[in-house]
This record gives C-alpha cells, sequence and structure tokens, in this order.
C-alpha cells in the first residue's frame, strides 16, 4: 500500500509541476483528453494548482479541461466501438475496473443520459464511461450531450472552489495526500451507489 501511495505521490508531483512550466494550458488538455480515455490521474490534478498560481485564469483553465475532456471522451468512445478487444479491455484490466465496467451495462440499459451525466460530474474513472459507451453502443450524441453539460460543470466548481480558497487549504492537501486518496477512493464507491438509485 505505501508503494501505491509513493507512486501516486510521484505521478501528482509530475502533473503539478506542469503548472510551473509555459504552455501549461496544453499539458491540462492534453491531460483531461487522455484521463477521459486512458491516463489514471484526473485533470483536477493540475486545474487546481494553475487555479491556485494563476487565481485570475481559473475560470480560463476550466474552460480547457472541460473541452479536453469532452473531446477525449469521444476517443474513448472510438476505443470502446472500434477498438475495444484490442485497446479497450486492456485498459479497463489495467486499473482494475472491471466490476465497473460490467456495472456500467446494466446502468446504461436503464437510463444512459443519465448515468454518464452524473458519472462526469462525480469522480470515477469517466474512462470507464466512454469506452463503455462505445462498446455497448450508446448513442454518440447521447455521449457529447451528457459530457458536455457534466464536465463543465465539476471543473467550474473546482475552479472556482479554489480560485476562493485554494491558497488557504492547498497545504492541506499535501500533508494528507494519502488520507484524501482514501476519502477519493470511498467517494468512487458512492459515485456508483448514486449513479445506480438516481440513473
Amino acid at each position: 500500500m505505501k508503494a501505491f501511495f509513493a507512486w501516486l505521490r510521484r505521478l501528482k508531483d509530475w502533473v503539478e509541476a506542469f503548472a510551473r512550466k509555459p504552455g501549461a494550458g496544453w499539458a491540462l488538455f492534453l491531460i483531461a483528453f487522455t484521463e477521459s480515455s486512458f491516463f489514471p490521474i484526473p485533470p483536477d490534478v493540475l486545474l487546481i494548482a494553475l487555479a491556485i498560481a494563476v487565481p485570475k485564469r481559473a475560470f480560463f483553465y476550466a474552460l480547457v479541461c472541460s473541452f479536453g475532456s469532452v473531446l477525449g471522451g469521444m476517443f474513448g468512445y472510438f476505443i470502446g466501438l472500434e477498438l475495444y478487444e484490442v485497446v479497450g479491455s486492456r485498459i479497463i484490466t489495467l486499473y482494475g475496473l472491471e466490476q465497473q465496467y460490467l456495472a456500467v451495462k446494466s446502468l446504461y440499459e436503464n437510463n444512459a443520459f443519465s448515468t454518464i451525466a452524473i458519472a462526469g460530474f462525480t469522480p470515477i474513472p469517466y474512462k470507464v464511461f466512454t469506452i463503455a459507451a462505445g462498446a455497448f453502443q450508446v448513442p454518440f450524441d447521447t455521449l457529447v450531450l451528457a459530457s458536455s453539460i457534466s464536465r463543465p460543470a465539476r471543473f467550474f466548481l473546482v475552479a472556482g472552489l479554489f480560485y476562493y480558497f485554494g491558497p488557504k487549504i492547498k497545504p492541506y492537501i499535501d500533508k494528507y495526500f494519502e488520507i484524501l486518496t482514501l476519502i477519493f477512493g470511498v467517494l468512487l464507491v458512492a459515485g456508483f451507489i448514486l449513479i445506480k438509485y438516481l440513473a
């Protein structure tokens, strides 16, 4: 477990390092894009770092993050639709998301739009839903519309919170990273339960 936390912390630090480099906006776009299809760290990490470092551009970065995430979701959809056996299944297995993937199928059968919209706002790995949307042939416009609503809602909320309160709470995030990671895991489970009852 310690090795896992150490790996996550190194990856978090690597992502945050982009906030101090030129072209941070492009890095945010790329991370948001890839996280919706295969990258493990959510773009919120860099978005938070940028909102704290350059508060006056926090909402611009939220917009960049939103565009990247929605477009990345489209790519995830393509992976599920055309490349699931070759690529998509390996991504799901790599992150140990097999059970979640199977659960998403029944959720999509009930209400695909609500499932995607709720998932896009929660900390659940969005790649599970984008890849599954393609694999289970959810209408493409359903994915795009739901993503276009939920992803900006999430990222603008994050940008707003850290625009106003970020500098005060950032030290606590760094200090209690392991505890927050466990809380994040609990939220993942809670997110699936929420989707099950609301979708």
